[in-house]
Parts: C-alpha cells; sequence; structure tokens
C-alpha cells in the first residue's frame, strides 16, 4: 500500500518569511522613491507575492505603476530575495518536531508553494529541513500553479505518493480551494498570511500550533476523504 503523504504550503505555513519578503519589498520601493511600508499593515499580503505586494504598496502611497516599472522593481524584490535566503525566515514553532512525527511514523512529505521553485529548494536546504521533502514543488515546477488542483495532486506524484490518501497544510485561501478542487483534505494554520480568518474557507480543520497537527487528526481526516 502507498504511503500516506502530507503535502505542505511554504510560505506562512512552514515558515515566517514575511521578515525578508517585506525587507525585500522595502529595498525595491526605494528605487522608486516610495516610504517602507509597514510590516504590522503589509503582512496580510505577503502571500501573494511580490508583484502584488509591489502593486499595493504603490496604491496605498497613491503612486501611479506603469507596467514597465512594475517590472523593474519586481526584478529588484526577486534579486534582493534571492540574495539573502534565508536571512530572518524561520521554521514556525514545532513545525521540525511535527515533521519528525510524521516522518517516523511512514508518512511521505512534500511541499507546494507558490514561491519559485529555485527560492523554495535554496531556503529549505538553508534551514536544514530538506531531508524531510520527497517533493518541492514551486510556481514554476509544472504548467500550471495552486489554485489549479493539478499542482497539488501532481506534487504528490512527483513525491510518489497517492492522492486518495493525502493531506494538505496550508494558511490561505489559495491552499484550501486548491485542496478541496482535488478532493483532499486541508488543515489550516490560523498564523499565516491572510486578511480574513481561515475559518471563512471552511478547510477541513483548523490549527493554532503544529502541535495540533498529530497523527490522530491526519488518520481521520485522510480516512474520512475517502
Amino acid at each position: 500500500m502507498t504511503r500516506p503523504i502530507i503535502v505542505f504550503d511554504l510560505d506562512g505555513t512552514l515558515v515566517d518569511t514575511a521578515p525578508d519578503l517585506l525587507d525585500s519589498l522595502n529595498h525595491s520601493l526605494a528605487a522608486s522613491e516610495l516610504a517602507a511600508v509597514d510590516e504590522a499593515g503589509f503582512r496580510r499580503f505577503v502571500g501573494h507575492g511580490g508583484r502584488v505586494m509591489i502593486e499595493r504598496a504603490h496604491a496605498a502611497q497613491q503612486r501611479s505603476l506603469a507596467a514597465e516599472e512594475h517590472d523593474r522593481l519586481l526584478k529588484l524584490f526577486l534579486d534582493h530575495y534571492t540574495l539573502n535566503i534565508p536571512g530572518k525566515s524561520r521554521p514556525y514553532p514545532g513545525v521540525v518536531e511535527a515533521l519528525d512525527r510524521f516522518k517516523d511514523a511512514g508518512y511521505l512529505l512534500a511541499v507546494c508553494t507558490n514561491k519559485y521553485e529555485a527560492n523554495s529548494v535554496a531556503l529549505i536546504g538553508a534551514l536544514g529541513l530538506a531531508r524531510y521533502f520527497a517533493a518541492i514543488a514551486g510556481q514554476d515546477t509544472f504548467a500550471f500553479r495552486k489554485p489549479d488542483p493539478r499542482h497539488l495532486t501532481e506534487t504528490i506524484r512527483l513525491a510518489g505518493g497517492d492522492p486518495d490518501r493525502a493531506l494538505m497544510v496550508g494558511d490561505s485561501q489559495t491552499d484550501i480551494d486548491t485542496a478541496k478542487a482535488a478532493g483532499i483534505p486541508v488543515v489550516a494554520v490560523d498564523f499565516g498570511y491572510t486578511d480574513r480568518h481561515v475559518r471563512e474557507f471552511e478547510p477541513s480543520a483548523v490549527i493554532s500550533h503544529f502541535d495540533a497537527l498529530t497523527l490522530g487528526l491526519a488518520e481521520c481526516l485522510i480516512a474520512a476523504a475517502r
């Protein structure tokens, strides 16, 4: 029988990357002579990616943003972020213990993220987490990405897993919608990057700490979905 698998989102789920993404945003904004953003006010936009963050920052300061300038600032953002991995980014409390718990129980583990694959691999490696994952799939790994359910199902297959014995863990509506479209149960963490509480998107379960991601919970959700 195929081993069960848990697929994790990355930013806002496994790793708190907001400090570095906001640093890179402010680096790019400085090139446009815009003021730095307030971390507390912009954390909720981090999960939408650099392009959206740049757009929101310009709108907040009532500055127009031409397409060519948008592209230029995004390149500055990405270059700065890539050169500073892992920076201040750290796994959330309980992540390493949860990964150990499921790996020891025979689960396959994988990452499905809309972050670029190279940056995802670099970040996970720099944090010493690469040994846990059978696959790391980014937004450019396939010809589609979340919320397309194929991003999740093909990540599962890449890891050697079976979508019928899978669980998704994420922090956003995109993660929840992706899992639902794939017919896979989904656990939402409530400490990630979203401007609405994840409970509103009706995941299979909500947790506030990785200690709550137990073997019993995973087994129950996977069994109920079959």
